[in-house]
């Protein structure tokens, strides 16, 4: 595997380095020894999978609160996608700055997502499927958002907005009571 660390301190992109011959492809999309300096002594404790099926639909851009802030690995395993992460840690020197990478089956391209970001994507290719790594049980006590048309962020979406649901069109933009979490 190879790590590329992102200008978003603690955020990486992991490319799973396929071996490919006449039978196929062969891929390791997870080795906790290969990705210990990234995810420390957490454990991953939910794996959840989304098929998403109009091009331009945007999931998004989800979080949870400390204390169950959590570490996300994403990987695109059908079609592809525009991945979003945007940093909402409090006192960090990239407070509210956001990075988009192409996630798709073909690259084989894992985003790794750290607690204290909100995490999104647009759809690129109709019935595109992730696959997610948790490393905290989803609590909805704990569970927030930002708006993905937030003006404040100015997210550059790839294709035109096709279909966002009507709980993530309603989350609130970012007003100056949005302190960020602290962790």
């Amino acid at each position: 595997m190879n790590i590329e660390k992102l200008p978003l301190s603690g955020a990486a992109v992991i490319d799973a380095e396929p071996f490919i011959d006449n039978r196929g492809v062969f891929a390791r999309f997870f080795c906790e020894k290969e990705l210990s300096e990234l995810i420390g002594d957490r454990h991953f404790v939910n794996v959840n999978f989304s098929r998403t099926l109009k091009k331009g639909a945007i999931r998004g851009l989800h979080f949870q609160h400390p204390p169950k802030a959590e570490m996300k690995l994403v990987r695109c395993i059908r079609g592809s996608v525009y991945d979003v992460i945007v940093d909402i840690r409090k006192d960090s020197p990239t407070f509210l700055k956001w990075f988009g990478i192409e996630l798709s089956s073909d690259n084989m391209k894992m985003l790794c997502v750290p607690e204290g970001f909100a995490h999104g994507f647009q759809v690129l290719e109709e019935s595109s499927e992730m696959l997610y790594l948790h490393s905290e049980f989803y609590s909805k006590e704990y569970e927030g958002a930002l708006n993905c048309s937030d003006p404040l962020l100015a997210i550059t979406w790839p294709v035109e907005s096709a279909d966002v649901s009507e709980r993530d069109k309603n989350h609130k933009m970012i007003d100056d009571d949005f302190r960020g979490v602290i962790l």
